[in-house]
């Protein structure tokens, strides 16, 4: 059985914190930190775009050359990409910095960036708040650290799961930021996943594999991909659990990650800036599941979709457009479109196409006016 707290509640041996370090020029908090006592297997998932930010190519490079790890420190309201050499040196120094101040492998941190690009990281001032940082930790930080990671959303996205492995409780807490810039590869967001479970690398690489395939991946605000994404999963083992690997306990383990994932990617959709419906659209009778995930995006990234959505107009042309615009061969007597309520806050899409039995849902919202005035004010 699986307890779902909507509230962030870090597993055993893991702390955080959070100060407002000056990045923000309103003052708010916008430097978050992370830190296990004990060392941690990582997994990680990043963005598809050809233009990564500097914490992103760091990370791959840790993460090729050390197999534990202790910290994650992030930052939001610079995303310190496209700043040449400057972008990665910076990242470098953050975490040397920080290393210093926990007595720990600078390798054995990782780094997140969410903000605007193109402008150089306040190095300077992230150093001078790493001390407090550091001398802030504690079980209880996070309830900050959440809220120093958000851009323009407007709550912190949470959620703590709680199972046990034989008779040992288990613990997966996570949060997330995002709400605009979202496109599948992955949806444009940062989000933070800790684990006390005691779990082999392979089996924490699949599982996360699979979660984000069926989550982050299947949402879409604006279709607009970020060059920060990153999903970072911490496991410390430290709550002794049966170790799990790709055979023992993985289903159990895998189930509840992929729940913790799906809730906070919807979370992300109903926080779309300047969003006013939640969209489901669910992809039937299809070849395989990339098939129906390649229709059902096409409608979800469909600019007169959503704004029919938003207008609550059932002109449900809209949608067989976007179909046939999938590049899929769907035949038009084949195609059967069913679409709920417009007048809901909550909308379900339902589409057959009679080519198979796969299928695919994925989690869209709808486009305001609200999107295109705060984003026509972000820099």
């Amino acid at each position: 059985m699986i307890k779902i707290y909507k509230k962030a509640v870090l597993p055993k041996r893991f702390m955080a914190s959070a100060v407002a370090s000056g990045i923000k020029k309103t003052g708010k908090l916008d430097l978050a930190l992370f830190y296990s006592l004990g060392l941690a297997k990582a997994a990680c998932k990043f963005t598809a775009n050809k233009i990564q930010a500097a914490p992103i190519k760091l990370n791959k490079r840790y993460l090729k050359s050390n197999k534990y790890f202790q910290a994650i420190i992030a930052n939001s309201g610079n995303a310190n990409c496209f700043n040449g050499r400057f972008g990665l040196s910076d990242a470098q120094e953050t975490t040397r910095e920080l290393a210093r101040n926990l007595n720990i492998n600078k390798q054995a941190i990782l780094v997140a960036s969410t903000g605007i690009i193109g402008r150089r990281l306040p190095l300077l001032k992230i150093k001078q708040a790493i001390p407090q940082l550091v001398k802030n930790m504690s079980r209880e930080g996070i309830r900050q650290a959440k809220r120093a990671i958000m851009t323009t959303d407007t709550f912190s996205k949470e959620i703590t799961l709680k199972f046990k492995i034989r008779n040992k409780i288990v613990t997966i807490c996570a949060i997330a930021k995002g709400s605009g810039m979202i496109a599948p590869h992955m949806a444009t967001m940062l989000c933070f996943i800790f684990t006390d479970a005691s779990i082999t690398q392979g089996a924490l690489n699949k599982a996360l594999k699979i979660a984000v395939d069926k989550s982050f991946n299947c949402i879409t605000v604006d279709g607009c991909m970020s060059t920060n994404d990153s999903v970072i999963l911490l496991a410390n083992g430290a709550s002794g659990n049966n170790t799990v690997d790709t055979n023992k306990y993985f289903s159990l383990f895998r189930g509840a990650l992929s729940r913790t994932c799906l809730e906070l990617a919807k979370m992300i959709v109903k926080d779309g800036e300047g969003a006013s419906k939640f969209i489901q659209i669910k992809v039937g009778k299809a070849k395989s599941f990339s098939e129906a995930k390649r229709i059902a995006l096409s409608i979800a990234n469909s600019n007169l979709f959503k704004t029919a959505i938003y207008g609550e107009d059932p002109n449900f042309g809209r949608v067989v457009a976007a179909v046939g615009a999938s590049g899929i061969d769907v035949r038009e007597k084949d195609l059967k479109v069913k679409v709920s309520p417009l007048n809901k806050k909550e909308i379900n899409v339902d589409v057959s196409i009679n080519r198979g039995n796969a299928s695919a849902i994925v989690y869209t919202s709808d486009l305001t006016p609200e999107y295109i005035k705060i984003n026509a004010k972000y820099n």
